[in-house]
Order: structure tokens, then C-alpha cells, then sequence
């Protein structure tokens, strides 16, 4: 395990992670200003190197958002980041725990129960335009994508890492994976 800064650095990984917690357009400017976002690009779709995302790292591999402004994201997903509805009964951020429905054969979900609970902290989410990328769904206000799967690209809303022991099988789960 190492924390990568440098475009150079992702050439001899295995698996990556792209965290992240903020907003949309600043993460990208970031990632395209030290030349991460191309070196991910050849890694993720080139050497086809699995990656997990992880709240804005999600966000972040979307076609476009608009958190700060309509910016372009890394295009890995046919959606848009867009803001939560604002309605009576629902606060943002959305903070706390939730459940998800995770679909029945996701590579992620695999050895738990079938309405596991997780950490999200998000005013943002993922509209993917193709229902088969969406694994798992939560119910916020409106229902939305908890996580996302294509190919060899895995991304979470929530973060598993804060997610006690199912955040834990779903890394782990991610890390088993095999192409």
C-alpha cells in the first residue's frame, strides 16, 4: 500500500484508489493540473488496472458534474454530478448512515446481508445514464447510486473505510476481485 502523488508513481500499481472529499470542480482542476487524470486514464483504461472510488473519487469519474460550476470529469461513467434535492424532511448534507440495496450479484455486495448500512457525507451524487452501472441504490430524498460498477471500475457514495465491518468486506471484496 502507498499513497501515489505523482503521475509517474501509478505505473507499477496493481489496484488504485481514488479517494476524495470535496468538491467536484476543484478535485478535477487538481487531478488535471498534476497530470493525474491522464495517468489514470492509461492506467484505468489502458492497463485496465482495477480502481476503487470513493465519494467525490466516484463523483470525480463521471462524464460531468456541477459542484463549482459545470466542469468535465474523467468520463468513465455516462452521468452527471448533480446537487440533492432540498425537501422538508431531508438535511444537507446528507451525513449519517443508510442503508443500501445492492444488486444481487455485485462484486462488492458479495457476503453481505441484503440491506447493509453505510457512511455517507455527500450534497452531490452520481445520474448514471445506463441503469447497468448503478450496483447498489440508497434512498435519500430520492433514490440514487451508492455505488457504481463497469468493467474494472468500482466506485461508493459512501465511505467504506468509516463503514465499520460491511465498509471492510467491501474493500476486501474489491481487493479479491480478478479480471
Amino acid at each position: 500500500t502507498a499513497v501515489l502523488s505523482a503521475p509517474k508513481d501509478l505505473a507499477g500499481a496493481d489496484r488504485l484508489d481514488l479517494p476524495g472529499v470535496g468538491a467536484f470542480a476543484e478535485g478535477i482542476r487538481r487531478l488535471r493540473e498534476t497530470g493525474l487524470a491522464a495517468a489514470l486514464g492509461e492506467a484505468v483504461r489502458g492497463r485496465l488496472v482495477p480502481i476503487l472510488g470513493i465519494c467525490l473519487g466516484m463523483q470525480l469519474m463521471a462524464r460531468r458534474g456541477f459542484e463549482g460550476g459545470e466542469q468535465e470529469g474523467l468520463g468513465w461513467f455516462d452521468g452527471e454530478v448533480v446537487r440533492l434535492p432540498q425537501a422538508p424532511a431531508v438535511r444537507l448534507p446528507h451525513v449519517g448512515w443508510n442503508e443500501a440495496s445492492p444488486r444481487t450479484a455485485s462484486v462488492l455486495f458479495q457476503e453481505l446481508p441484503p440491506r447493509p448500512d453505510f457512511y455517507f457525507v455527500h450534497s452531490y451524487h452520481l445520474q448514471c445514464r445506463d441503469a447497468a452501472d448503478v450496483e447498489a441504490v440508497c434512498e435519500y430524498g430520492i433514490p440514487f447510486a451508492a455505488a457504481v460498477r463497469k468493467e474494472n471500475v468500482f466506485a461508493t457514495q459512501f465511505h467504506p473505510e468509516k463503514s465499520q465491518d460491511y465498509g471492510i468486506k467491501v474493500l476486501e471484496n474489491f481487493l479479491k476481485w480478478r479480471t
